[in-house]
């Protein structure tokens, strides 16, 4: 009989079933030391060939997560098994190079959340206050890489961040995805004990139903920011605030109740910033921003260069140019790698049309995490 067959007999012990475990993660720990080594070698060969600016790849990355994805049987969940090649592709990744990382802080946010799920806990992360900052801190090579807000999938785009695509060199890497979960937190150990409840007015609204049906008495402290709120929760007794789970941990509060928000279907979404374009991943997306001259149709024609060449476009919104009244520039979103041919030959038509200013923004993996 193999040693399969016995650690699944009906008479195998509690003792025999942990040796089998041991034996496995004995196997798991020497796999990970071998794949150590061969990082160690990728980065010893990109040395010697001078190759100093590919140590992060988000296309070899995307790759890796979709082919275990496709592979993947058995009872691990598929998210648990992305979070857990997160961390050894960012432990790995911080044998060959220390990553540093900036985000939109404080610490403990949705935008601090994004960074580690895209980078792991290995780099070197730190928070600035401003989106602008997140720029600057990468325009000045003081970072590798920036997060930073883009859109909620319920109040729309973050029109700063746009703005700030159109001006800097810099281009976008990635794409994150995170679900909204607002939870209660408080210094308090329970609810019973809360008299304030501390939050930034937008929050508060998207949890308005179960704050009514749980603590329909309590005084409402609205705060510029949820950082505010939570700094004025830290401060007061009695006070609770509406952040996310990681401040829990963070700022040492007790979690009184999770998933307080009152649609399941909320997101934020949030881009990587980075120096140079990341290559092709076989499942990526374009984003684009151009403007044109006012006459009528032409927008028409512009998407039509898309359209002859069954480009999906998966979002497009306008926005002021702030450079003069009803100008307006264009923001694309289209499935596909800037050097794709269909793709590449559609942006060539759309910059040598008469009349149109485009710029693109990044080419990088649509989401897998």
């Amino acid at each position: 009989m193999s040693s399969t067959a016995e650690e699944n007999s009906p008479e195998t012990s509690l003792d025999e079933l942990r040796q089998a475990i041991d034996r496995i993660d004995d196997t798991i720990h020497d796999l990970l030391m071998e794949r150590t080594r061969r990082v160690q070698q990728v980065g010893a060969l990109k040395e010697r060939s001078g190759d100093d600016t590919s140590f992060y790849r988000p296309e070899r990355e995307a790759r890796i997560h979709r082919r275990l994805e496709a592979r993947h049987q058995g009872d691990l969940p598929i998210a648990a098994l992305h979070r857990i090649y997160r961390e050894i592709i960012s432990a790995s990744l911080n044998l060959e190079r220390k990553l540093t990382v900036v985000y939109l802080g404080p610490e403990a946010t949705f935008t601090h959340q994004a960074a580690i799920k895209q980078f792991g806990s290995s780099p070197f992360v730190f928070p600035v206050r401003t989106i602008d900052d997140v720029f600057h801190e990468v325009e000045l090579r003081r970072a590798d890489f920036g997060v930073t807000p883009i859109e909620n999938s319920t109040e729309g785009m973050i029109n700063h961040t746009l703005d700030r695509l159109v001006d800097s060199p810099l281009r976008i890497w990635g794409e994150i995805y995170l679900p909204v979960t607002h939870n209660l937190l408080s210094k308090e150990p329970s609810l019973t004990a809360v008299r304030t409840l501390c939050g930034q007015p937008t929050v508060i609204a998207q949890c308005q139903q179960w704050l009514t049906d749980h603590l329909p008495h309590v005084a409402i402290k609205e705060c510029p920011s949820t950082a505010a709120a939570v700094w004025e929760a830290r401060q007061t007794a009695g006070a609770a605030v509406i952040a996310c789970e990681l401040a829990a941990d963070s700022y040492e509060f007790h979690l009184l109740a999770p998933h307080i928000e009152d649609r399941a279907d909320n997101e934020n979404r949030f881009l990587v910033i980075g120096r140079e374009m990341p290559a092709r991943s076989g499942q990526d997306k374009t984003s684009l921003m151009f403007s044109f001259r006012d006459q009528p149709g032409f927008l028409h024609q512009v998407l039509g260069i898309f359209a002859r060449r069954d480009i999906n476009l998966t979002r497009i919104e306008s926005r002021p140019s702030l450079k003069k009244a009803w100008d307006y520039l264009f923001f694309i979103d289209l499935e596909g790698h800037q050097t794709d041919p269909p793709v590449a030959a559609a942006l060539a038509e759309l910059t040598e049309t008469a009349g149109v200013v485009a710029k693109i923004l990044g080419s990088y993996p649509r989401k897998v995490l």
